[in-house]
């Protein structure tokens, strides 16, 4: 049910405030060299105890907030976010906030077919499963050696089933020289299917990936590789802020996606904000630096507090790191918050 309208708000560069991630769980099952490797998040890695993760109620309470003041999506990640126990119940109480639109789930898969439908009877809106590769070697290898194809997929075809109103989609990180043979097998494995796949181009996420610019797979590159074999037209954008470029199948097979934030950014209509898992808030998925809500969570301040702190981070946004990448090939490297923490 739709209330009153709320004032738009606004950051430095005119870009609302309309999504906010929420990462739930900073652990995950997988060990991706693009975001977690095994290296550094070994065995004896200290992961959050959980009394220094926010709780449901705390999660609730900043949603609430944060919808007061705009926001209409929220998407909620980790790490791996079905590691957090009684996730569904979080989702059922995200979904009773007035003004949601949407609400989505990122995961990498192995956890889900489990539970689907408790989370489709919460309220979920939409799935986004990460899959890198259909080469069981492959997969492997980009999961550092933690999971087996097959369960995935098999994730994926439930997921299909249940019915989410928003659908399934598919994030596939392209990295040259590992997984790139694979573009078309995946292509033609989710065609006919109402499975969108998504192709992102490897970023230089955290500062532990050892990113190299080399191993960037241009969209423009595998589209025209797609386009070649299953001819393409392009499709208008959702909303203002979509990150990825739709095209469809001319044939009538579907849906193909392309996020191109290193050689095409997009922060001119970025509208994210993240919140961590600890309780940091995080104006960009390149920060170095987030604000603390925890603390205030935790005290005696009231609601009201927390609005004004969280829109004067928003206010005060500047945020345009791949932007500033792209116009600048020399510019130097800085600290960068780990995607474990906030998500994709």
């Amino acid at each position: 049910m739709a209330g009153n309208p709320t004032p738009v708000l606004t950051d430095r560069f005119s870009r609302p405030l309309h999504d906010l991630r929420i990462s739930v769980m900073d652990r995950c099952n997988f060990r991706c060299p693009y975001c977690m490797p095994e290296a550094t998040y070994h065995e004896h890695f200290r992961f959050l105890e959980p009394k220094e993760r926010l709780s449901f109620d705390e999660i609730e309470r900043v949603a609430r907030v944060a919808v007061s003041l705009g926001v209409r999506k929220l998407r909620l990640t980790g790490g791996e976010p079905l590691l957090r126990p009684k996730l569904p119940e979080l989702v059922a109480r995200l979904a009773s906030i007035e003004d949601v639109e949407d609400i989505a789930l990122t995961t990498n898969g192995v956890l889900l077919e489990r539970h689907v439908q408790d989370l489709k009877e919460a309220g979920l809106n939409r799935v986004t499963v990460s899959l890198d590769s259909l080469d069981p070697a492959v997969f492997a290898r980009m999961s550092g050696g933690r999971a087996q194809l097959e369960p995935v997929l098999d994730a994926i075809d439930s997921a299909a089933q249940a019915g989410f109103s928003g659908g399934v989609k598919l994030n596939t990180v392209i990295q040259r020289g590992l997984n790139d043979a694979g573009v078309e097998a995946l292509a033609e494995r989710f065609r006919h299917t109402g499975v969108v796949l998504r192709f992102i181009e490897y970023m230089d996420v955290g500062t532990r990936n050892h990113w190299e610019r080399a191993e960037v797979v241009p969209s423009h590159e595998l589209r025209e590789r797609i386009d070649a074999r299953w001819p393409l037209e392009p499709v208008d954008a959702h909303y203002r802020g979509e990150v990825a470029q739709r095209y469809r199948y001319c044939d009538g097979a579907g849906e193909v996606g392309f996020i191109s934030s290193v050689t095409a950014p997009f922060c001119g209509d970025c509208s994210r904000a993240r919140l961590s898992s600890e309780g940091q808030l995080y104006t960009c998925l390149f920060a170095s630096e987030g604000t603390d809500l925890r603390t205030l969570l935790r005290s005696d301040a009231d609601d009201a507090a927390l609005r004004d702190l969280l829109a004067g981070v928003w206010r005060r946004r500047t945020d345009r790191y791949s932007e500033e990448r792209a116009a600048s090939s020399d510019a130097p490297a800085r600290r960068r918050i780990e995607m474990n923490y906030i998500g994709g």
